[in-house]
């Protein structure tokens, strides 16, 4: 009688735990592969439950927690997040949920302010967990799993900071947010850089997915983004230039030219801002925007171009060009995309651009650009 009755006795989360990690070591040999994806997808299946309940049942904060637990001491995310493209689909999905809420969960007496204890053990014990699951866009299996649960992790500025200043290869451990130095530049081969190949040269649902990623990691937490553009700034551009901007996806394109806007446009990065449109290079690019064959491609092009125009304190290098060019820019500026007569704010900018460009002296002036914030420590950094 006994036998009956435990039959229908639910699991303990640690038990759950210790068989799902056994069958992720399973699933890498392809002879017990198929057998072990069958019983992986039904422990995944029953964490999904315990960690998000039922539409009878709400889960468990104790049940919730000692799953939490349990994934710790068995390192079962590093398990999972490096094996995740190996998953049949449906488990795929249910891994993105279990991680998804493993990373959010706080218990009861857990305060507020804190980050979750998941996020800090990550930080500050196996970051390699969140190197692995930006490795995901090396699969296309896992790129768009990987993605939201990175995306979820992206939420904390402490998570932010692993994936810009971690520089380890395949094998060798990542960076503890302890020994993460702001001001050190970078050598440009770490996870961060990555995402340029992986949105440039992937396969469409794997570049758009890195892509939302990459513009969260850039424009979520913004004080330790200005921070690392001004320390990578040269290094960072000149791959955002030379990849994103001119990459053979009209998407891409477009949307890269979209987040230059973005970033340079935003209060918070001024003295990065400031830096680039000083450059006569970063100016031609832009110009040449402005002729491309796409519409979508010359607006959003328009909208860098005008913090160049605007900028009170050109560069000798910038009004240099524009002064040379300023005859065709102003046959051509007056025809610019004229059929969007219904975009007020378009064409007011338009206009003031042109004043600008008129008002230009015949020859560059070279000036010295005024203090705010500081903003000549800044640019000594990035120069």
């Amino acid at each position: 009688m006994a036998f009956f009755f435990n039959r229908g006795r639910s699991r303990q989360p640690a038990d759950i735990v210790r068989t799902t990690k056994e069958l992720l070591s399973r699933i890498h040999d392809s002879q017990n592969a198929p057998k072990a994806e069958e019983e992986l997808a039904k422990q995944l299946s029953q964490m999904k439950v315990i960690v998000q309940g039922t539409p009878e049942v709400p889960p468990s904060v104790d049940q919730v927690h000692a799953l939490v637990q349990a994934t710790i001491q068995e390192d079962l995310l590093f398990d999972l997040s490096r094996s995740i493209h190996l998953l049949p689909f449906e488990a795929r999905k249910d891994t993105q949920t279990v991680f998804s809420h493993i990373l959010r969960f706080r218990p009861n007496s857990y305060a507020a302010e804190k980050d979750p204890p998941v996020i800090s053990y990550l930080v500050h014990h196996r970051p390699e967990i969140i190197v692995e699951l930006c490795r995901g866009y090396m699969q296309s299996q896992s790129a768009m799993p990987c993605g939201v649960i990175l995306r979820e992790a992206l939420k904390f500025d402490v998570i932010t900071a692993i994936v810009l200043y971690d520089q380890s290869s395949e094998g060798e451990s990542a960076i503890r947010l302890s020994d993460v130095k702001p001001n050190q530049r970078q050598r440009g081969d770490g996870v961060f850089w990555r995402f340029f190949d992986w949105i440039d040269k992937s396969c469409f649902e794997v570049s758009a997915d890195a892509y939302t990623t990459f513009r969260d990691i850039l424009t979520r937490h913004k004080s330790l983004m200005t921070s690392y553009l001004a320390t990578n700034f040269e290094l960072f551009f000149a791959r955002f230039n030379n990849i994103l901007i001119h990459s053979d996806s009209y998407v891409t394109k477009r949307q890269s030219i979209k987040l230059l806007g973005e970033i340079l446009l935003d209060r918070a990065n001024y003295n990065v801002m400031m830096a680039y449109v000083e450059s006569g290079d970063n100016l031609k690019l832009c110009m040449k925007l402005l002729r491309d064959d796409r519409k979508m491609v010359q607006y959003e092009g328009f909208h860098v171009f005008k913090v160049f125009v605007a900028n009170p304190n050109k560069s000798v290098a910038v009004q240099r060009i524009l002064i040379n060019n300023r005859d065709r820019l102003l046959r051509f500026l007056p025809k610019f995309l004229d059929d969007r007569t219904d975009d007020d704010q378009f064409m007011d900018e338009k206009s003031f651009l042109v004043r600008q460009i008129e008002l230009l002296p015949k020859e560059p002036v070279d000036r010295t650009r005024p203090t705010r914030d500081s903003p000549s420590a800044h640019t000594a950094t990035v120069a």
